[in-house]
Order: C-alpha cells, then structure tokens, then sequence
C-alpha cells in the first residue's frame, strides 16, 4: 500500500468496466451521422474526455476550416452529434452484457479491507454511469465509496475537477493521500492536474506504448498487476 493512501480514484469504461469497443464505435458512428467524416484513431486520442466537448472541440475545428468561428453553431452542432451519441451508446449499454474487468472486484474487496476509499469516475455523463452500476448491480457504500461524471463538473479530464470532487467528498486536503488509474492519456493527465500518484492500465482502450509517453507513476497490464504493486508497497512498510 502507498504510505497514507486514503482514496483510489478509479475509470470506468477500459479499467474498472470491460471496454469492447462500444464508444468508440458509437463516436464514429455518430459523426458519420451528423456530417465529420472521420477516422477511429484520432478518435481514440481523446478517449476519457467528457463527450460533449469532444464533439465541441472536432466541430469548432471543422467550422473554422469552413471558415465559421460562430461558437453558437458549435454548440448546436455538437449538441446534435451528442444526442444522436447519447441514444446509441445508451441503447448499446441497455442490451449487451457489461462485466467487471479482470482483477477489479478483488481490488475493490482488497482497498475496502484496508479502509481504502474507492471512487468512481468517467467522461460518460450521468445517465449512461447508471446504466451500468444497475446492470453490473453495483451500489454506493457497498461496491464503491462515491462516483463522479463528467457532466457534474464544469470541466471534465484532462482537467482535475472528478478528482477534486471525490476528495473533497472524503475531506481529503492532501493529494499525497490520493491514486489514481485509468487507461486513458486523458486518465493520466487527469491525474498528474490534480497532484496525486497516476498510474495506468495497458489492457483498456490504450496500450503501453500509446501511454508511456504521458507522465505516470507506474503502468500495468491489469488490475491484478496493480494489486500486486500495492501489496508489494504495503509489505515494505512492514
């Protein structure tokens, strides 16, 4: 265990949830539909931001190439991607089976033992976070402490604000006290904002080589690997 650690702030889709491809397969297949032709790899570079701002982000850029900077028709625009988004990604959610990750129960089991707090958060917005807590039958207070969607904040990843919201949550001050994972670029700029130990999952949505470029304290290939490192951590303590 990291010396003090109160709070493990956990992803969602890709670390905490098996990812099969479904968002970014209903992003692409949204924008298609709404008028940006694009490719699934620049997509994926964004990955873990709030939805709605990605598609702020890719149809200010296409206004401007347009040679339009009205940040009203951004907002219409991306509105529409969002929603035609929402319906589909929502749809997926409701008729396809979600499990857990490998090695994300016996975590979770793991941190609750010690008094760890775990906390959820995602750039899904609220509504989609439910869908899957309900199917998966996950409950605040028994499967995990406290969770956080990007549209609660101001400013979902890479900005810290999940993170603050949990800790303050918990009344937690100090960042040292606080970890935590995804599997996202976004996850681990998410982390590195907010001050707090960072660290990433390689068997997500991104794989070692697209995240060892961002600045993090350690990546594994599972959950079960970051078990290890903090059961490893605790008995050095010993």
């Amino acid at each position: 265990m990291l010396p003090n650690l109160k709070l493990v702030v956990f992803d969602m889709s890709g670390t905490t949830v098996k990812d099969y491809g479904e968002v970014l397969n209903n992003f692409y297949d949204a924008l298609v539909v709404t008028g940006i032709p694009t490719d699934k790899t620049m997509i994926n570079t964004m990955m873990g931001w709030s939805k709605i701002e990605v598609f702020e982000k890719l149809w200010r850029e296409k206004l401007r190439k347009n040679g339009s900077q009205n940040e009203e028709e951004v907002r219409l625009k991306a509105q529409e991607s969002f929603r035609v988004f929402s319906v589909l990604l929502e749809n997926w959610y409701e008729d396809n089976p979600i499990e857990p990750t490998i090695g994300c129960l016996e975590i979770f089991e793991y941190l609750r033992e010690k008094g760890v707090k775990i906390a959820l958060n995602t750039g899904f917005y609220r509504r989609v976070a439910d869908i899957i807590f309900h199917k998966l039958n996950w409950k605040q207070g028994k499967t995990f402490d406290f969770s956080v969607t990007s549209d609660e904040v101001l400013r979902g990843r890479p900005a810290p604000q999940m993170i603050h919201e949990a800790m303050a949550f918990f009344n937690i001050d100090n960042p040292n006290q606080v970890a935590k994972i995804g599997d996202t670029p976004s996850d681990l700029q998410e982390g590195r904002a907010a001050g707090v130990h960072t660290f990433g999952l390689t068997n997500g949505t991104h794989t070692r080589v697209e995240l060892v470029g961002f600045d993090n304290d350690g990546l594994f290939d599972s959950l079960v690997d970051f078990q290890v490192f903090l059961k490893e951590k605790e008995a050095q303590r010993v």
